[in-house]
Parts: C-alpha cells; sequence; structure tokens
C-alpha cells in the first residue's frame, strides 16, 4: 500500500492546480474520493481510491505513465513483436511497462499514444466517449465531391461499413490530393481501406491529432510525457 497523501496535496501533485485551489475545490464539494464528498483533512491512497475532481477522474497514481509518441512509417503499434520489428515502446524512454493505446498500421505514421493508464486506454479506445483521431491522407487521384460526401455517409469494407466524422479537401494537383479526415473508430487500416474502394490508394496517411492533443514540434520517434492537464481533458471526455 502507497503511503496516504492529504487530498489537497494528491491534487497539487497531479500538476491540476495549486494546493491552495485544490483546498478550495474541496472545501466546495467538487472533490470525492471513492464516490464520497471529500472534507479537508482526508488523506488517499494514490494507489487504490479513486479521486475525481467535478466528476473526472484526476491521475494520482504515481506509477500511471502516459507519453505522446510521434509513430515513424515501419514501427510496429504493439508491446512485443515475435519478428523483432521495432515497436511503439520501444521508442519510449522509461522503465515502466507501457502498452500502446489502440493502433495506427506500421505503413502509417503520426500520434500515438503509449501508456498503463488503464483508464485512460478504455477512454480513448472505446467508441462511446467519442475522442476523434485525426488524419492527413495523401491520396493517388482527386476525390470528388461526391467522393469526400460518401466517406462522411458511409463506405461498405468486407467488415461492414465505416464512415468519417469529417472529410474535407486540404490541397490537390492532377495527379495527387490532401485530405483532412476525422474518424471515430480505428479499425484495421480503415482510412486506407476506404480511399481504396473509392479508387484512389492512400500514399501517406499521417495521424495529427488524438481528441484535442496535437502537438506538431513532435519528430518521428520523438515522444513526450503527456501533462497532466491533457490527461485531465482525457478523463473528462463523455
Amino acid at each position: 500500500m502507497a503511503e496516504r497523501v492529504r487530498i489537497q496535496k494528491a491534487i497539487a501533485h497531479a500538476g491540476l492546480m495549486s494546493r491552495r485551489a485544490a483546498e478550495e475545490a474541496i472545501v466546495a464539494g467538487r472533490v470525492r474520493r471513492n464516490g464520497e464528498v471529500a472534507i479537508l483533512g482526508d488523506r488517499v491512497d494514490p494507489e487504490l481510491d479513486l479521486l475525481t475532481l467535478d466528476g473526472a477522474p484526476v491521475p494520482v497514481a504515481e506509477h500511471l505513465e502516459t507519453h505522446l509518441l510521434y509513430k515513424p512509417v515501419g514501427v510496429i503499434s504493439t508491446a512485443d513483436d515475435p519478428q523483432g520489428r521495432q515497436t511503439v515502446v520501444d521508442l519510449v524512454p522509461t522503465a515502466q511497462r507501457l502498452y500502446p493505446v489502440g493502433r495506427l498500421d506500421a505503413d502509417s505514421e503520426g500520434l500515438i499514444l503509449v501508456s498503463n493508464d488503464g483508464e485512460l486506454t478504455n477512454r480513448v479506445t472505446h467508441p462511446r466517449y467519442g475522442i476523434t483521431k485525426k488524419y492527413l491522407a495523401q491520396v493517388a487521384g482527386r476525390p470528388s465531391r461526391g467522393a469526400l460526401k460518401q466517406l462522411t455517409e458511409g463506405v461498405e469494407l468486407d467488415d461492414g461499413p465505416a464512415r468519417a466524422v469529417s472529410a474535407r479537401l486540404i490541397d490537390s494537383q492532377p495527379d495527387v490530393a490532401l485530405v483532412e479526415l476525422v474518424m471515430m473508430e480505428g479499425r484495421n487500416r480503415e482510412v486506407r481501406r476506404m480511399f481504396e474502394t473509392l479508387g484512389h490508394e492512400v500514399t501517406r496517411l499521417v495521424r495529427t491529432a488524438i481528441g484535442n492533443i496535437v502537438d506538431p514540434d513532435l519528430k518521428p520517434g520523438e515522444s513526450r510525457p503527456l501533462t497532466p492537464g491533457e490527461i485531465q481533458r482525457l478523463l473528462e471526455t463523455s
């Protein structure tokens, strides 16, 4: 069992606010410990107790880590690979045992989370929470307005229909175009298969956002820990 600490200290340690602001939130009845309204002086076990602020979980367990990684092309979105290929976990410098949150196929690149936080992983991957992923797809040819509309209305794939939340043409030349898509699901090679069904091969696919988490400064192979504020925003999504 971890050392029990005062609730206001645990909230402040999570980086969400100062200890003084945490004390004010507790007095205002905004903080709960295991479903019960907390009071000043309560102590929390970061490993066992569920702490919420305004109904959203507070990430207080010290062993939890979540990193944002720019996955390069060719890296596998698994924790281990029997073929010995490089995985997303290999690229994150940490002593913790982490796992990829969702998937990004080997031929694609861009943002992916690597974490040991089960609650956050569930929030990001389960469709009920509505956390979208944004992509830039470079495709052969120029998709028509009808094709873009079909992407949002639904494309029939061999494992069932798939559709984008939104799809818009960013740039186009005679033989290549750049399309921005927002997706809710994360099925295997889904974006690529949707375009292929419409007659457009995807020549490059980059994930640029996970919910409201973006970082245009990350380069392929680079990672950074999520900030407490970013974690809180993901946990507040419902």
